[in-house]
Formats: structure tokens, C-alpha cells, sequence
């Protein structure tokens, strides 16, 4: 679970980022934030570190719910930053589903996938709280 220094970094970044969407961040930005960390401790519960191949319908499950949740934000709030969050939150279900027709892209790239896709969905959030709480500091609000 969190046994590397690359988990411990990318643990630090999400708590981070998921910590600045709460104190600075508006209600899309907490709601995302709040499903982000929903959905990572999900995932480190019912991940199977073992399994080599096949589908792990858990985490495809918890992905799929994590997207439909930015695909709301995106289309209840007027924020860009759920539209990039849902959309590469869809590449990453995109990458179960190639494991479930059986396409058997290499293990690394599948990873380097969903990695690469989950810091681009922090960026994301801390854009968007960053914008939040800037507007609120144009007008005064802060």
C-alpha cells in the first residue's frame, strides 16, 4: 500500500493538494476533493497487488463512480477543472476496459496510465481551488 518512497510522495501530494481544495476551495472543489480521497483509500482497501493480469473489478468499480461523480461536478458547476478531472478520469476506466476485452497492454504502461491520469486530476483540483480562492480575494471576500 503505501510501502515505497514513490507512495509515500504521491500519498503527501494528494493529502496536500485534497487539504488545500478544503481550506481554499469552493463546494465543487470540496466535493471533488472529498471523492478523490474517497475513492484513493477505496482503492488501497480493495486493490489486489498480486494480480498480475486480469480485471480487478473493484477498482474499475470505484474509478467508474469517481468518474460519474466529476461528470456531475462538470455539469452542475460553471468550473473547467471537472471537465479535465472527468476526462481523465474516463482515460483511466478507458485503461480497465482494454484489460477487460483482453487488448493486454503491458502491465507498466496500464500503471503509468493511471498514474500519470491521477496527478493530472490533483493538478486539476488545485487549479481550480487556487481559482476559487483567488476570485474570492479579488472581491474582497478574503
Amino acid at each position: 500500500m503505501l510501502d515505497t518512497l514513490q507512495t509515500q510522495i504521491g500519498a503527501a501530494i494528494t493529502v496536500l493538494v485534497v487539504a488545500f481544495a478544503f481550506l481554499k476551495g469552493d463546494e465543487p472543489e470540496r466535493i471533488g476533493g472529498g471523492a478523490y480521497v474517497l475513492a484513493w483509500f477505496a482503492s488501497l482497501l480493495i486493490q489486489d497487488d498480486g494480480a498480475g493480469t486480469g480485471v480487478q473489478w473493484g477498482l474499475m468499480g470505484v474509478d467508474f463512480v469517481l468518474m460519474a461523480v466529476y461528470a456531475g461536478l462538470s455539469w452542475k458547476s460553471r468550473r473547467a477543472w471537472p471537465v479535465w478531472a472527468s476526462g481523465l478520469q474516463a482515460l483511466i476506466v478507458m485503461s480497465h476496459l482494454l484489460t477487460l476485452v483482453d487488448i493486454r497492454p503491458p502491465l507498466m504502461a496500464f500503471y503509468a496510465v493511471m498514474n500519470l491520469a491521477s496527478y493530472g486530476i490533483l493538478l486539476a483540483l488545485a487549479i481550480g481551488a487556487f481559482r476559487a480562492w483567488h476570485e474570492r480575494r479579488v472581491i474582497g471576500l478574503e
